[in-house]
């Protein structure tokens, strides 16, 4: 990840003192038809809804503060042979840099933390969360954007993949949902590149990579999970018919590496969707997408699994001056997460958040999926299960730079075949947390 995260931040510093000319600078005629700058709808952006609302949508900004946790967990093994509850400490730094220029939005976030377990203290640690993002706009109809994040935590709580509080996507995700081994160890690290081309005032074409790694450091922590590499890549064309709607066809490849002992299991998919969105109002887009995926499953000393299956997607978005809401909902192929396989998956996710007045915040969210075995082929015992977890929150502003917010933390796994998760599926927390934070702008 150091590398990639290196040269993420030489390009973003190359490409700012490269772009600070005004957008006319790229020279050439243009009418007020093809100047409009088309939208990238949900099912082909590749990222995630916006969660925040009211005064957090703020950018041109560079922050920094203190975060402060207490929290009580009922079942610390959850899935476990025996349960243990347990009080857990958290100090999270964190600072973050967001900037918005004529051709360019630059986010970049980081946040060790230092979290301390009673009476577990062989379980205290240190983690580690970046995350850059980049946006540039190379012309008025040429954009490019990419996105890296790592993560080092063992808990599955309050993360961006975590069972609760990840923000929802509009996009079909290739990996397994819902597996989470609650307080395994683990190493994260998603990259994700698109360029996308306006090529008239009603056409765009685009291109898009990603790669993903999941270790378990220390794999007694995770019976039952894998390491797994996965890559991927596709290309879209989206076309705008009219102010408000968009249909389009999308081509999404995604190859998985597991490495369980002595053996290798690689799966691929194919897909290939149609998809049409709406948006009612410029922060309101409604989506749907489908089409046939193709996967195939080769494990060392197996016959090759392959098979057709349909993969459905709908979402939607609304952001508002105080409310903000994203739900998703998907029926696809999927592989990878720490399973061993190929999966008919169906999952649901939903985030809503509200400013109930100048200094009280609340939300909820919540997450559902299924995973069922479709590769019978496999070496391995089928692992097909499924996960329900939920969260609420409610937060109160002391002042500008002081916050308290309440938590409820809600999990749920029920697989047989993962030794890690097989028992005692449900795990409760409930977290106090207290946040001091300021704010510079930028450029001001």
């Amino acid at each position: 990840m150091h590398w990639r995260f290196i040269l993420s931040l030489t390009l973003f510093a190359a490409a700012s003192a490269w772009a600070q000319v005004e957008p006319s600078a790229s020279g050439g005629t243009s009418t007020a038809d093809d100047t409009e700058q088309m939208m990238t709808p949900p099912p082909v952006s590749g990222r995630a809804f916006p969660t925040e609302v009211g005064a957090e949508e703020q950018s041109n900004y560079l922050r920094g503060g203190l975060v402060f946790n207490s929290s009580y967990v009922d079942n610390l093994y959850a899935g476990g042979s025996t349960t243990a509850s347990e009080k857990i400490f958290t100090i999270l730094p964190t600072v973050s840099y967001d900037q918005v220029l004529p051709r360019q939005h630059i986010s970049l976030v980081y946040s060790p933390g230092f979290t301390f377990y009673e009476p577990s203290s062989v379980l205290n640690e240190v983690d580690q969360s970046v995350s850059a993002s980049y946006q540039y706009r190379l012309t008025p109809h040429i954009k490019l954007s990419g996105m890296d994040a790592f993560q080092r935590s063992s808990t599955a709580y309050g993360l961006g993949d975590s069972v609760a509080g990840g923000a929802v996507s509009g996009s079909a995700q290739p990996l397994t949902p819902g597996i989470f081994a609650p307080f395994a160890e683990r190493l994260t690290n998603s990259t994700s590149v698109q360029f996308s081309y306006q090529f008239s005032p009603v056409g765009m074409i685009g291109a898009s990579g990603n790669l993903m790694i999941l270790n378990f450091p220390n794999p007694g922590q995770a019976t039952g999970l894998y390491n797994s590499n996965e890559r991927g890549g596709g290309g879209f064309y989206n076309r705008r018919i009219n102010a408000t709607q968009y249909i389009g066809v999308n081509y999404q490849y995604a190859w998985t590496l597991e490495q369980p002992e002595n053996t290798s299991s690689v799966s691929q998919t194919h897909a290939i969707e149609g998809f049409y969105s709406i948006y009612p109002r410029p922060s309101f887009s409604i989506s749907v997408s489908g089409g046939p995926q193709h996967y195939a499953l080769t494990e060392t000393g197996a016959p090759t699994s392959a098979g057709w299956g349909p993969s459905v997607t709908a979402s939607l978005g609304w952001q508002g001056p105080h409310t903000n809401v994203a739900a998703n909902y998907s029926r696809q192929v999927t592989s990878g997460g720490g399973l061993v396989g190929v999966f008919r998956s169906n999952s649901a996710s939903l985030s809503a958040r509200w400013q109930l007045s100048r200094v009280w915040t609340t939300g909820v969210s919540g997450n559902y999926a299924t995973n069922d075995s479709i590769t019978p082929l496999s070496l391995f015992p089928a692992e097909s299960g499924h996960s329900i977890s939920g969260q609420a929150s409610l937060g109160y502003t002391i002042n500008r730079e002081l916050n308290l917010n309440l938590e409820y933390d809600r999990l749920h796994q029920n697989y047989a075949g993962v030794a890690a998760i097989a028992s005692n599926p449900n795990s409760d927390r409930v977290m106090v947390s207290l946040a001091w934070q300021f704010a510079r702008p930028l450029g001001r």
